[in-house]
Formats: structure tokens, C-alpha cells, sequence
């Protein structure tokens, strides 16, 4: 858990907004760090979290929270933790065996063109009642994790499904539930139109973009590589979701960041030594 990103986004494991709907995106650049920062996170503040897992195991963010000193191993345990990890239940889907029993969640790759209503409902039957622990444990919020919700393209679903399943989702947990999503999703290539192409990334991300409260949007230098700064992330508070009375918008905060193999360190632009 990244303690100057905390200070940055003005939240704690003790004290945070509810009802935040944070979206995660990356352009020539990996946010994954982001994903295991809140993972971390809302496990300490002791949230009850679901996350779809769709392009890593369990085992790749367990090796990594175990760094950021958090066991996921003992999350799950507790009930505390919902992982679905798509990689190997997607295989259940498509390949089947007597021996495995493929997810409910992953029924839409049967039929991508269906929808993703099976993934949902999954959602909302694991996140009703979040506050109910096992072994007599209460839980705070309940909290929606994905990584990362394009992938779900490649997959064959419309980017009109997935805004409908992000769009429900939001509702079940940040309105109706006062818990929390983060979805974290990838444009690949410089950015561009997507001419003629309603399905493309850059307009899964528009779609996103304008249901979301929070953006982070991590992407490369742009003076290009250098050793000591590995990019910069840009956080945004969107104008509408503010609960401001003059209307006036928070400006964006564009800051600086260094991955280390046990956090990572964030700085203000122009204030490391290594980069303007």
C-alpha cells in the first residue's frame, strides 16, 4: 500500500469516500501497481472485496501483496476476499472436463454476443450482504475490483455490454450497496479516434471515463525513458460526480512515480531531481 498515493487521493484504510466509482487506465505503460495499491488497501480497511481476476492468477497477486504485507491466502480464509480468476475458469468454459466445474460468471463466453448479465448477477449475489462474515466477522463496504475490464473485448463482447455491466455494477455497489469499484482498463498505441469503430478501446474508455468519479490515468514520460522516474500518473476528480455547490471542478493532479519491488514512490512534477 502506497502511503504518499493515500496522501494524494486525501484517503486512509480508516478514513475513505464511499460510493467512488475509480477508474484505472494506462497508455504505453503498466498501471498494474494501482490494482495491488487498492487491493491492499481496502483489504486493511477491512472492505469486503470482490475481484475479478482476468489476466492474472492468484498466485501473481498473492507474490505481490505478500510484499505490500498483506495475505491474501488469509483474506479468503475469512471470507473477507472473493477472487474469481478468470484465466482458469474461462478454460472450464471452453474446454470442459468431468473433473472441473466451470463458473456461472464465465457463462458469456458461450455466447459473448449475450452479454455479460451472468458476471453481474455473480457480482450482486457475492456483494448482497457483504457485512456478513464468516465466523461471525463483520466487514465495512463491500468493494468491486477488475483487471482489467478490456480484456473482455478481445473476448468477444461489445464495449456497449461492458459500459452495461460497469453502469449496474456502479449502481449495485456505489449507490445501493455505498461500497466501492475499481476497474482497471488499457488503451494500447498513441491516442486516437476510433473511426468507425463503436467497439475500439478509445470508446470503451470514453464510456468509462464519464461514469467514473475518480480517473487515474498512468502513461509514459513524455521527455521518454529515464532510469530513475518510471512515468506519470494523472488523477482527476470528474466534474459532475463533485457535490460542490459552485460547480467549480477540481483541477488535475499530475505527479511522478518510481515502482520499487516493495511499494513505490510518488513525487510532484518538477520535484525529482532525475526529471522535470
Amino acid at each position: 500500500m502506497f502511503t504518499e498515493l493515500n496522501s494524494i487521493l486525501n484517503a486512509s484504510p480508516d478514513s475513505f469516500t464511499q460510493g467512488e466509482f475509480i477508474l484505472v487506465t494506462d497508455r504505453q505503460s503498466d498501471a498494474s501497481f494501482l490494482i495491488h495499491h487498492f487491493l491492499c488497501f481496502y483489504l486493511r480497511a477491512r472492505c469486503k472485496v470482490l475481484f475479478l481476476g482476468l489476466v492474472q492468477s492468484l498466485n501473481h497477486y498473492s507474490s505481490v501483496s505478500q510484499r505490500l504485507g498483506v495475505s491474501l491466502a488469509q483474506a479468503k480464509d475469512k471470507g473477507q476476499l472473493i477472487f474469481l480468476e478468470g484465466l482458469k475458469d474461462s478454460l472450464s468454459v471452453l474446454i470442459p472436463q468431468e473433473s472441473s466445474k466451470a463458473s456461472e460468471a464465465m457463462d458469456f463466453l458461450r455466447d459473448p454476443a449475450a452479454g455479460l448479465r451472468s458476471l453481474y448477477q455473480f457480482v450482486r449475489s457475492r456483494l448482497s450482504g457483504a457485512a456478513d462474515g464468516d465466523g461471525g466477522e463483520e466487514w465495512g463496504p463491500p468493494v468491486l475490483l477488475v483487471d482489467d475490464v478490456s480484456v473482455l473485448l478481445s473476448l468477444g463482447v461489445s464495449a456497449g455490454a461492458v459500459l452495461d455491466f460497469s453502469h449496474y455494477c456502479r449502481a449495485t455497489v456505489c449507490s445501493r450497496l455505498k461500497g466501492n469499484v475499481v476497474m482497471l482498463t488499457r488503451c494500447d498505441g498513441e491516442e486516437q479516434e476510433d473511426e468507425g469503430d463503436d467497439e475500439g478501446p478509445e470508446n470503451l474508455l470514453k464510456g468509462l471515463t464519464h461514469q467514473c468519479s475518480i480517473a487515474l490515468h498512468v502513461q509514459g514520460l513524455p521527455t521518454g525513458f529515464c532510469r530513475d522516474i518510471h512515468g506519470q500518473v494523472c488523477a482527476r476528480v470528474l466534474c459532475w460526480r463533485q457535490k460542490q455547490t459552485d460547480g467549480q471542478c477540481t483541477p488535475s493532479k499530475l505527479f511522478q512515480y518510481k515502482v520499487h519491488d516493495k511499494g513505490a514512490s510518488f513525487f510532484a512534477r518538477g520535484t525529482s531531481s532525475a526529471v522535470l
